[in-house]
């Protein structure tokens, strides 16, 4: 079987989706290692059914070092697992999001109200800082500018570069060392009462964790879940690129979206989650046999779910290589959108911050339709080979 390495890394997103057949599945090798490929308009699902996969063993080792880390819950099964995703769920009530939302509102008006005019100014990099300011304030550990300025940059080089291969990615490990570094200090200072998070907030609440024994996290995974609240929100940068480009390119949506219309605003988020690539697809170790489209899968196969494809595939939504925010408006459900994973986050590995994404994608939103700005002429494109990809500007804009 012939190793598929280099046309992965040269296909990017497309590389699932141009080869799996309609069987739905494919067996290939990829890094010299024998693998299943699913794909389809069911692929997330069977992939995310509970308790049939493990993400221990499934993904590259400097992946798993820049995006999540040993003894993370996404590196947990079982009990263990279901333990550890509520805790995370419980962050995530509607009153925590708003607060989360509102900070980042009152990050973006500062940056905005700061930035000169006629000035042009990168979104990509700027959404990171200003995200990183709100996310760190809602956790209880609020940064000034130079602590801004670091954090930022490594929680950055985490999500950039983790799909990467080469020196780009060594550098980001250094970072992401010394951003481990910085969260379990301040763990021990929180359980040490020398940090200042008050009760409810994130970074008191990771800090009193428990494990299925009933005792105390380990300094160093408590730094990693603090590490796993904090890295994914900055990583919703790129998304608020992605509504600024649908929005560039369909000006239409900006009318629309001018009067704060909550639905519409929903429905335009969940579009950007749908139609732009994120990352394009998720790996995991078969825990337990089962059978899909006439396969069975064995104990310890690496298999990869396309979930870039599932997003675009007409099996599960109606003209998908079409931007239309009017789907969701029209009962298509969002719950269908692979970006984030699939099934129940209480039961399954889906990302348990899904909300946060969507509330801050449309807060985003309001606020680029209320800016008097322009689009300087840039390169926009993205490539596909580039995992997570943005536009090669990052998108330039400026304010009048």
């Amino acid at each position: 079987m012939r190793d598929r390495t280099a046309g992965y890394l040269s296909d990017g997103y497309e590389f699932l989706t141009r080869r799996i057949p309609a069987s739905g599945w494919l067996e290939l090798r990829l890094g010299g290692l024998p693998a299943v490929a699913i794909g389809g308009g069911d692929a997330p699902e069977a992939f995310y059914t509970p308790g049939r996969f493990t993400r221990a063993g499934a993904m590259p080792p400097t992946t798993l070092r820049l995006l999540q880390d040993k003894g993370s819950v996404q590196s947990l099964d079982g009990e263990a697992h279901r333990r550890r995703k509520g805790q995370f769920l419980a962050l995530m009530t509607s009153a925590s999001i708003a607060r989360l939302t509102s900070l980042f509102e009152a990050a973006w008006r500062r940056r905005v109200e700061d930035w000169p005019r006629d000035e042009p100014f990168v979104l990509l990099r700027q959404s990171e800082r200003i995200l990183c300011d709100a996310v760190c304030a809602w956790a209880g550990a609020p940064l000034d500018g130079r602590a801004a300025a670091m954090r930022t940059h490594e929680f950055s080089a985490m999500v950039g570069r983790a799909g990467s291969i080469g020196p780009d990615v060594a550098g980001a490990l250094l970072l992401r060392k010394r951003n481990e570094r910085w969260a379990r200090r301040m763990i021990r200072e929180q359980r040490s009462g020398r940090a200042g998070a008050a009760f409810g907030e994130p970074l008191a609440e990771v800090a009193s964790w428990t494990d299925e024994a009933g005792d105390r996290l380990p300094v160093k995974v408590a730094a990693v879940e603090l590490i796993n609240l904090l890295r994914p929100t900055v990583a919703v940068a790129r998304f608020i690129v992605l509504a600024a480009m649908a929005l560039h390119r369909r000006p239409r949506w900006r009318e629309r979206l001018r009067d704060g219309d909550d639905a519409a605003l929903e429905a335009f988020a969940q579009e950007v989650r749908r139609y732009f690539p994120f990352f394009p697809a998720i790996a995991g170790r078969v825990l337990q046999p089962f059978e899909w489209r006439g396969r069975g899968f064995r104990t310890g196969e690496w298999v990869l779910a396309d979930l870039h494809g599932a997003n675009h595939d007409p099996a599960r939504w109606a003209d998908p290589m079409r931007f239309d925010p009017e789907r969701f408006l029209g009962g298509a459900s969002p719950d269908r959108i692979a970006a984030q994973g699939a099934g129940d986050a209480a039961l399954d590995h889906r990302c348990p911050g899904e909300r946060i994404t969507v509330e801050l994608i449309k807060r985003a939103a309001a606020l680029l339709v209320g800016m008097d700005h322009d689009v300087p002429p840039q390169d926009l494109r993205m490539r596909i080979n580039r995992m997570p990809t943005a536009p090669e500007s990052g998108f330039v804009m400026r304010l009048r």
